[in-house]
């Protein structure tokens, strides 16, 4: 997936309010919209790199998007949830994720469950339009002691989505958490029990229910971001 427009520089300043981030751009301060909602805890560490595009859109009050950042150790970071989805979406529609990649519909943002939520990607094959797979993406930020984590922060809607899960497994169809990893740094993925420890053990009822779980990183470049291979996955039950 392909930045447009190119990506621009400046060093961060801070983050605040949630949404917004001030940027030192040629010695101007420009704030930029985050479209990022966890705590990007070792994503918006003050006078390293940022990248952000800039949007046509005369309507927006913000028309800066924060994209990627930098960590402490230099590691290129992918800060807008946004992009997962997109890449996910991509990958799926290519067949580049291995475990899912004999279905030939890829449907996004569909109505589904109990609680009212919208999977991410509904794959469906035209020989059996009836056998649904959920899909729902999750971004990997969070890099602590040599771990990737998810969630960076507690997370209702998360919980929310690993119940809906479940509840489509148990309907008899195929039920996928699939994390993108979209920090260069990370080599794995865990459930965060450390910072969201309810997630955490839904994802081990989750597991014994037959919701499957997969990770794959998505290499961050200045230019793209790529799936690529497989990371592993350690649920503790």
């Amino acid at each position: 997936m392909l930045y447009v427009p190119p990506l621009q520089t400046g060093l961060m300043i801070k983050r605040y309010k949630r949404f917004l981030v001030d940027l030192d751009v040629n010695n101007c301060i420009l704030t930029v919209h985050c479209a990022n909602t966890g705590r990007m805890t070792g994503c918006a560490e003050p006078n390293t790199l940022a990248y952000y595009t800039t949007s046509t859109n005369a309507k927006r009050k913000y028309p800066h998007s924060l994209e990627l950042t930098t960590s402490l150790d230099g590691h290129l970071i992918c800060v807008n949830t946004a992009r997962a989805n997109n890449v996910a979406i991509e990958a799926l529609q290519s067949g580049k994720i291995a475990p899912l990649a004999h279905y030939d519909k890829v449907q996004a943002e569909v109505p589904y469950g109990s609680e009212k939520s919208r999977i991410d990607a509904l794959l469906s094959q035209s020989i059996n339009p009836e056998a649904h797979c959920y899909v729902e993406v999750k971004s990997v930020t969070l890099l602590e002691n040599g771990k990737g984590y998810f969630p960076d922060a507690p997370s209702v809607r998360g919980q929310k989505h690993l119940r809906e899960l479940m509840e489509m497994k148990a309907q008899g169809h195929r039920a996928v958490l699939l994390f993108i990893v979209m920090h260069n740094g990370i080599q794995n993925v865990h459930p965060a029990a450390h910072i969201d420890p309810h997630y955490a053990s839904l994802c081990i009822d989750a597991q014994k229910a037959g919701v499957e779980f997969l990770a794959y990183r998505a290499q961050v470049s200045k230019e793209e971001l790529i799936i690529t291979d497989p990371l592993p996955i350690i649920i503790k039950g």
